[in-house]
């Protein structure tokens, strides 16, 4: 079993920037492949960014590449999200998630575990 905790959402004006992270308990961490989604209101949840085991290899949804980075530290059991140049259509609820198969993948059916998401939010 994987617990999930999402911290670093916040308000913060169109152009900024803000860290997420995700703390997850539990073994075998290292092994996960982990990923980032969100939902704004009214929306369906959608991918954000993911990360393999290894972290090696990343993927982003094309609406946040060149402006977010997904990373991870498999010592301190963490997952981060960079995000910079943040806009308005960026506010949402952002969640962690995490799959034993390993690798980095954007379909939601993939991950065994989830976190209970943190609110950001863009001004204009």
């Amino acid at each position: 079993q994987v617990q999930l905790v999402e911290s670093g959402g916040g308000l913060v004006q169109t152009g900024g920037s803000l860290r997420l992270s995700c703390a997850a308990s539990g073994r075998a961490f290292s092994s996960y492949g982990l990923a980032w989604f969100r939902q704004a209101p009214g929306k369906e949840r959608e991918f954000v960014a993911a990360i393999n085991w290894r972290g090696g290899s990343t993927y982003y949804a094309d609406s946040v590449k060149g402006r977010f980075t997904i990373s991870r530290d498999n010592a301190e059991n963490t997952v981060y999200l960079q995000m910079n140049s943040l806009q308005p259509e960026d506010t949402a609820v952002y969640y962690c998630a995490a799959g034993r198969f390993g690798v980095g993948s954007s379909h939601e059916y993939q991950y065994n575990y989830w976190g209970q998401g943190t609110q950001v939010t863009v001004s204009s």
